[in-house]
């Protein structure tokens, strides 16, 4: 009888163990520390200018060395923002603002993953660009080349043939959301730099003063100023919440407190409390300048006199997050089936990496707080929700989805292959350094239907559609196209995944989840 059970229950172990092992390899963690180092090499690939010698994407070579040469200024540098070769102010400096927040939020688990270095010359790279554009102080370059005649052609960066025309903001023509953009990104960049390098941190931090008191001065949006902009970034959120969000990036870069009592006492006047937003993006500011806000209150880093507002700000911050958690009372973000969060059909993935983000910062912040519950208007969430949520959205992106299919690029051993991109989608110059023309590169390159030649590693590519549908064609640009600020929140977020991990089997990842389902 003894000899009956033993064998019963050795049947019913292996029977668990049949049931039950694809849900526990479902549940098993990406490889965090591989995205992050690719999310940082992404970067590289999107370097306009003078290459330096230390450049690890083989395949790009210096590009656009006459930027600015026709207006009498040196452009070299900065990022393509896309798969085109066009220098976008406003994304840009979002993208900087974003790896700088990273950086200040989670340096200590981007250096355990060997990755600070490289993160630090991420942002420099930008920064350097944007010291170089602001040449006066109510003068700040917002575009190299123009949108439309850069979509007339398909060439490498290398090769390019069409002009590189540059267009500024000033007191004639202002900019106040790109300045204040600008702005928030030098300062807290600043921040970054402080210890290692206090002359370069001064120096952003000058000119993140100056650029904020220049937006908020001569007021104006900047596609109003740059008619050439409108058609790919228009300011329609307008300039409000980009010159609260410079505000409070000065404020943590400096502790003034006019920073903050600008903050505060333009809270109501430009929506900082007014607006309850689902969306945080290059152009949607206010949900991050509600984070930062609430931060400050969390950790009592704010006057007496100033609590009734910053309260109002933190209820803000709880609805874009509830939102999120589908906890909102009805007010939510949608959910593709698979669980996606999802906010519009053109590049949907910049959505979800950018509230990834926000949503561990707040779980950071609540633990930091001990504060174990966050109040909804459906109820009551647990903290570790947060990070769950944050941890399913970045899992979604690395192949945790209906496609079986990582969004970023050259991560795991199925990704997009024919991304839009002009430099990834044609032979590298060092291969084949023959010139190649304009039209000849929709003719040669754009048109067939085999893979790039070379692979974009650590783009996220703009994402499936609202049913988790996704088609892997260079001319489906909505899904394909991938942007800088697309990735610049992950790198945090793949470096917070990471720490996470390297804890012990019953580390808090394990013990997290959150359903897939839409609500």
């Amino acid at each position: 009888m003894r000899e009956f059970l033993s064998s019963f229950y050795i049947i019913q172990y292996i029977l668990l163990i049949v049931l039950f092992l694809p849900l526990y390899t479902q549940s098993l963690s990406f490889n965090y520390s591989d995205a992050l180092s690719k999310s940082l090499l992404y970067f590289e690939a999107q370097r306009s200018g003078h290459l330096p010698y230390n450049q690890r994407v083989k395949w790009r070579g210096h590009s656009g060395l006459t930027d600015g040469l026709q207006q009498g200024v040196d452009l070299v540098g900065g990022y393509y923002d896309a798969g085109d070769h066009v220098k976008f102010g406003l994304p840009m400096a979002f993208t900087v603002t974003m790896l700088s927040w990273s950086v200040i939020e989670f340096g200590e688990e981007i250096a355990m993953a060997g990755e600070y270095q490289h993160a630090l010359e991420a942002i420099k790279w930008g920064t350097d660009y944007f010291i170089k554009a602001h040449t006066h102080p109510h003068i700040l370059w917002a575009e190299a080349r123009d949108g439309d005649t850069d979509h007339y052609c398909w060439q490498r960066p290398e090769d390019m043939t069409t002009s590189r025309q540059a267009y500024k903001i000033d007191k004639n023509n202002p900019g106040s959301d790109l300045a204040g953009e600008t702005a928030a990104a030098m300062a807290a960049a600043s921040i970054v730099f402080k210890e290692l390098n206090p002359h370069y941190s001064h120096l952003l931090l000058h000119h993140a003063q100056q650029l904020f008191e220049f937006g908020d001065k001569y007021r104006g949006e900047y596609d109003a100023s740059v008619e050439e902009v409108r058609s790919y970034y228009a300011s329609v959120s307008g300039y409000r919440d980009e010159l609260l969000w410079a505000a409070l990036w000065l404020h943590r870069a400096t502790g003034s407190d006019k920073y903050l009592e600008y903050a505060v006492e333009n809270a109501d006047a430009m929506g900082g409390i007014g607006w309850a937003m689902i969306e945080f993006s290059w152009d949607v500011k206010y949900a991050g300048v509600q984070m930062l806000a609430t931060k400050l209150l969390l950790k009592g880093e704010h006057q007496e006199k100033h609590y009734p507002i910053m309260k109002q700000y933190k209820s803000k911050a709880d609805h874009y997050i509830c939102a999120c958690l589908g906890k909102n009372n009805g007010s939510n973000v949608d959910r593709s089936p698979s669980g996606m969060l999802y906010i519009r059909q053109w590049n949907n993935l910049q959505y979800v990496s950018s509230a990834a983000f926000l949503l561990m910062v707040y779980y950071e912040s609540l633990t930091a707080a001990q504060q174990t519950e966050l109040l909804c208007p459906d109820g009551p969430v647990k903290t570790d929700e947060l990070l769950a949520l944050a941890k399913s959205q970045a899992d979604y992106i690395l192949g945790s989805n209906p496609m079986k299919m990582s969004y970023m690029v050259g991560f795991g051993t199925r990704y997009p292959t024919k991304v839009h991109h002009r430099g990834a989608s044609i032979v590298s110059y060092k291969e084949s350094n023959g010139f190649i023309g304009c039209t000849q590169g929709f003719d040669d390159w754009f048109g067939r239907h085999r893979e790039n030649p070379n692979v974009l590693v650590g783009a996220i590519v703009g994402g499936p559609n609202c049913q988790d549908r996704f088609r892997d064609d260079r001319g489906n640009y909505m899904q394909t196209e991938a942007c800088t600020y697309n990735t610049a929140p992950m790198v945090g977020v793949f470096a917070k995944l990471n720490r996470l991990a390297q804890k012990p089997a019953h580390n808090i990842l394990s013990q997290t989840s959150y359903s897939f389902r839409k609500m």
